[in-house]
């Protein structure tokens, strides 16, 4: 089936089941009760772009299991457009688990051997169309890691930037390394460069610049992502804030302080404000305050794809913490 519509966020990559120990503080051996949530990063970034008002879409894949029923379901409850979700009845939907310490503590399980349905992307899940006419397109380093995802994400960005150009607009790299996916850090390398020759904006933390462009000193990185002809580098560092950084224009945003209480879908929460700020050609320092704001709200809720923040929640915060930008 074919949209009429162009979507704000077409996202592509992870989805699969979130278990989430319900008691902070406590490994997995003692953890007597677990929430079941959708996970994955890609689909968290299209949920938190939902929630702040954008029509969003993934394309990714799922097991013909229990638990793959859930993921789709979830995801067209929580406002995605699940159309390009495939079901692979080869490998089981995949299941993450992590357990909770607190402030800054949470060790991640990934059951996604010898491979998980989302890597089994291929050319006939790509809906040309719908890529090319989506106002943001975003893309993580993990679907990078296999094939046939990996091809499958070069004939996204080629279809995207049509006939006429090497890059779409708004078209953004989520640098999100997991080493447990990759057959080495050399490899990632290689195919992270690779990517960034067709990408608008790229995003990431300090270990992930490292990877991509073998620096990680925040300004140094970013300048080496511009180098490689992105328009927009963010380099994420955590207590220290965030920097942007473009060719006419350099931002630090200072953090927001949070009780945390899980931090592993702060990225994706910031992921997703990060695309409702460019869709509406927001400042850069208002985009990543925004963004900041919306990674803290989520770090201090125990899960991730439903406690992504409403508008008014990130404004909130965000406009709490507006003399925290710093122009550099």
């Amino acid at each position: 089936m074919k949209t009429n519509q162009p979507y704000d966020v077409l996202a592509i990559g992870r989805c699969g089941v979130d278990v989430y120990p319900l008691q902070v503080g406590v490994g997995l051996e003692d953890v007597e009760t677990f929430g079941k949530f959708l996970g994955g990063s890609a689909a968290n970034v299209a949920v938190a772009a939902s929630r702040l008002g954008n029509r969003a879409a993934l394309i990714s894949g799922v097991g013909d299991d229990p638990f793959g029923r859930f993921v789709r379901a979830e995801l067209a409850r929580l406002g995605v457009d699940n159309r390009y979700v495939a079901t692979h009845g080869e490998f089981p939907t995949p299941v993450t688990f992590c357990e909770i310490f607190p402030p800054d503590d949470f060790p991640l399980y990934f059951y996604r051997k010898p491979s998980a349905p989302d890597l089994q992307i291929d050319s006939q899940d790509i809906d040309a169309d719908a890529v090319r006419s989506a106002r943001l397109f975003w893309a993580t380093v993990t679907g990078l890691s296999e094939e046939p995802s990996r091809s499958a994400h070069f004939e996204a960005w080629e279809a995207r930037a049509g006939n006429s150009e090497s890059r779409g607009p708004l078209t953004v790299l989520d640098l999100d390394y997991r080493p447990m996916f990759w057959a080495s850090a050399a490899d990632a390398t290689e195919q992270v460069q690779r990517a960034l020759a067709h990408v608008t904006v790229a995003v990431g933390n300090r270990e992930e610049c490292e990877i991509a462009v073998g620096e990680s000193n925040p300004h140094r990185a970013a300048d080496a992502l511009l180098d490689l002809g992105v328009e927009l580098a963010i380099v994420k560092q955590g207590p220290r804030g965030v920097l942007g950084k473009s060719r006419h224009s350099s931002v630090t945003v200072a953090p927001n302080e949070v009780d945390v209480v899980n931090g592993l879908g702060a990225g994706d929460a910031f992921g997703g404000s990060l695309c409702h700020g460019l869709l509406n050609g927001w400042p850069l320092e208002k985009t990543l305050r925004y963004a900041n704001a919306a990674g803290a709200i989520v770090a201090g809720r125990l899960e991730c794809s439903t406690a992504m923040p409403t508008s008014a929640e990130v404004a909130e915060l965000a406009e709490q913490t507006a003399l925290g930008a710093v122009n550099v």
